[in-house]
């Protein structure tokens, strides 16, 4: 059996409707640590935008606001007006330093000599 942690977001969405507490998760990720804030999701509902707003972690991570506020749920980007749903997880997402692409380029050419090209 999976425990809360584990739980699909199908889960916990199906648990929230059986009358358990509405929650939603607001995240934030560096390179080494990881912020989660639990959240009451009020009858009105929250945005997206507004989870983050409510979860503090604006004032504790000022760098979050220095650059255009980009957010997904569950690792899919949604706009900041996404209504959420009991269960779903806001991540905060931070640019990428490299193209994950250029990267990979720079690495195969720096690992193998050219290889001849057949015609």
């Amino acid at each position: 059996m999976a425990t809360a942690d584990e739980e699909s977001p199908a889960a916990r969405s199906l648990a929230a409707r059986h009358h358990e507490p509405t929650q939603v998760e607001v995240v934030y990720a560096l390179p080494d640590r990881q912020r989660v804030v639990t959240l009451d999701l009020p009858v009105e509902g929250l945005t997206a935008a507004q989870a983050v707003e409510r979860s503090g972690l604006l004032r504790e991570f000022p760098q979050i606001a220095q650059q255009p506020l980009v957010l997904g749920i569950f690792g899919a980007v949604c706009a900041p007006d996404h209504a959420l749903r009991a269960g779903d997880r806001v991540e905060i997402l931070r640019p990428l330093q490299h193209d994950p692409r250029d990267v990979r380029r720079a690495r195969a050419a720096a690992s193998s000599p050219r290889r001849m090209r057949r015609r």
